[in-house]
């Protein structure tokens, strides 16, 4: 088999982003003057204080109340943590050109798989927290939007995965063909599995690389005798095989 495919460094070069640069102040500020009397430089320090104080006081207060705004699973999440400062029209480009879905729908999808509860999945929380969850997304979602974006990753799936038994089952690819084509398609699924952080060893890819390949040689042997059994002229009846 071929090296590893190319797409995994172009997407670490696209994913890179432009790093975000905190400026400090502080180190801008004036010294103190103290030109002035004691007693005007006392006054001054301690109302200068007084201020700094509360204005930090109201501050941490103001940030503490958003952050418990935020449920702990959000604050906790820590899928997509390597896309870091990634933009997302990279990131949408790098998908159009090896798969169906859009970076949205992509990122959407794993979310509805990891807020599934028993009744149903947390669109609203998906939606409101979406920024936080998503480095790469910037706005967040009404509820309406994520399922959009969910049944729009459903319907693809489905498209495509029809297309491709239909090529495989078709006779259209040889035995070779169809296992270098599962190969290279494997790859780029498991290097989106890789970026949203799961942990894969080689043993584990091997494994599903030796599985795929086992199915899917059971799906162009079955195919092909299904081809044979049903290949009927519809002028005659007469069953040939192909």
């Amino acid at each position: 088999m071929t090296d590893d495919p190319a797409p995994t460094a172009d997407f670490d070069d696209e994913t890179a982003g432009t790093e975000r640069e905190t400026e400090s102040t502080e180190s801008n500020e004036r010294p103190e003057q103290v030109t002035k009397s004691a007693e005007s430089s006392e006054s001054t320090d301690s109302t200068d204080s007084t201020g700094s104080t509360d204005s930090t006081d109201s501050t941490d207060s103001l940030d503490q109340d958003v952050a418990d705004e935020v449920p702990e699973d959000v604050r906790k999440y820590e899928r997509f943590k390597k896309m870091d400062g990634a933009q997302y029209d990279r990131v949408n480009s790098f998908l159009r050109e090896r798969t169906y879905i859009t970076a949205r729908e992509w990122a959407i999808a794993r979310l509805c798989a990891d807020f599934r509860t028993e009744t149903g999945v947390e669109m609203t929380k998906i939606g409101k927290n979406l920024p936080r969850l998503i480095p790469f997304m910037t706005d967040t979602y009404t509820p309406q939007a994520v399922n959009q974006a969910r049944s729009s990753f459903e319907g693809k799936v489905k498209q495509s995965g029809a297309t491709f038994l239909y090529g495989a089952m078709c006779g259209f690819f040889t035995a070779e063909e169809l296992d270098e084509m599962m190969y290279e398609v494997t790859e780029v699924a498991k290097f989106l599995l890789e970026v949203e952080g799961v942990d894969l060893s080689v043993e584990d890819e091997l494994e599903a690389e030796d599985r795929i390949s086992r199915v899917m040689r059971e799906v162009r042997k079955e195919s092909a005798q299904l081809r044979s059994e049903e290949v009927e002229c519809p002028e005659c009846g007469h069953v040939h095989e192909p």
